[in-house]
């Protein structure tokens, strides 16, 4: 079926960054007839609504970055959005805890990165204040974060696309329609979708898990490719669960690209311990035996993949012995909070992150928007983009506004 309207500008990839673009674009541009193409039966059902549901404080980023500058700006205007919109959060705090002597530079020099980022409400703790805070974590420094929070993504995602909806009658949110292709015919492109063909001025490709591919299927050269990793949640049981009031995070390991396995409390009062970080079978998969060829021979043909690999062979090892053992994931626990049990944990939930992994086996470690002709491409947006999502609609907006002249479009 043909869809023969004209449409201003179609997004494709309904996670929270492409339902930020919609409702930045639409609050900019009210008349504009905006198209939302999601494959799923709801939006938010990949990275959005598979995280740690952390507002990040921004505290980690290289000062200067987009994911530093968009961090702290998108983490104020979220909890403003969430407030104004009744979307569920609490901005409960969270510790940043050294449990040896060796962590110890590494945590002054987070709080050092902190400050160049500007971030507020942000103190250095001793062994004495950290047992204050958390009577059940045991370290010999930290860093407290007050302006760090928890919040529903999802809820976040739904409220940005009703609002931008409730703007303009025309605009449209399409589930379970999946994104085949894009022609170009003049000023015109043809969106191809498992549905539909539909006519539009501009597109917008926000696709998470599948980002180098939709960008390499609108004829774009894109050297790097998206590998995913899953992380495992284990969550704190009935008897263990008030061992942990709010958010508690190890210092971080620079030789490796993600943050330690931590304790997040929930929106729903459940407390999640994890992630874990193992090269995932299958970009969409959430189950430990989960496997798609396609996604594999894509990743294990890749060089990149293999650098990666036999760089950090040790630690790719353990982190799959802990995604089979309860008892090892346990014990990496027992690092912040000794004296957890193994009645005190059982197994959760998993999400899957994209890392764009370059041909040097480096993770690319920014956010990175490029644009192609009428089009734009979010082509890496992992961890924080849920909390930078207000910001970085807004500079897709002004990118937009800018390179495709909107203003007289």
């Amino acid at each position: 079926m043909n869809d023969e309207r004209i449409w201003d500008v179609v997004i494709v990839g309904g996670g929270i960054v492409g339902a930020a673009t919609l409702y930045k674009l639409q609050t900019r541009f009210p008349r504009f007839r905006i198209l939302l193409l999601e494959k799923e039966r709801a939006l938010a059902d990949h990275q959005t609504g598979n995280n740690s549901g952390v507002i990040h404080s921004g505290i980690y980023y290289k000062p200067g970055s987009y994911k530093a500058r968009n961090c702290v700006e998108g983490r104020r205007e979220l909890v403003a959005f969430a407030r104004q919109h009744g979307v569920k959060h609490d901005i409960c705090g969270k510790l940043i805890v050294a449990t040896h002597e060796e962590e110890l530079p590494r945590l002054e020099k987070i709080f050092t990165t902190g400050q160049a980022n500007g971030i507020e409400d942000m103190r250095k703790v001793s062994a004495a204040e950290i047992r204050e805070i958390e009577p059940y974590c045991t370290g010999i420094a930290g860093v407290r974060v007050g302006c760090t929070g928890i919040i529903d993504f999802r809820g976040a995602t739904n409220k940005m696309a009703e609002l931008a909806l409730a703007q303009q009658p025309e605009s449209r949110v399409a589930l379970q329609e999946e994104f085949l292709g894009i022609d170009s015919n003049g000023p015109i492109a043809q969106v191809r979708s498992s549905k539909s063909t539909y006519r539009a001025r501009f597109a917008i490709f926000c696709g998470g898990l599948q980002s180098d591919r939709l960008a390499r299927a609108d004829g774009a050269v894109v050297r790097e490719r998206i590998v995913g990793f899953r992380g495992d949640y284990y969550e704190l049981s009935a008897q263990g669960r008030h061992k942990v009031k709010h958010l508690i995070y190890p210092v971080p390991d620079p030789r490796f690209p993600f943050l330690g396995v931590h304790f997040t409390r929930m929106t729903d009062g459940s407390i999640e311990c994890g992630p874990n970080a193992v090269f995932t079978f299958k970009r969409e998969g959430y189950g430990k035996l989960d496997f798609d060829l396609n996604d594999t021979v894509d990743a294990l043909t890749y060089g990149g993949t293999w650098k990666l690999f036999l760089r950090n062979m040790g630690y790719g090892i353990n982190e799959y012995r802990r995604a089979f053992s309860k008892r090892l994931f346990l014990r990496t626990l027992q690092r912040l909070i000794p004296s957890l049990t193994m009645e005190d944990i059982e197994p959760g939930r998993a999400g899957v992150r994209a890392m764009l992994l370059g041909t040097d086996g480096n993770m690319v470690d920014d956010f990175r928007i490029e644009r192609r002709g009428n089009r734009i491409h979010v082509l890496n947006a992992p961890s924080p983009a849920a909390t930078a999502a207000l910001a970085i609609g807004s500079q897709i907006t002004a990118m937009a506004t800018e390179e495709w002249s909107l203003e007289q479009a």
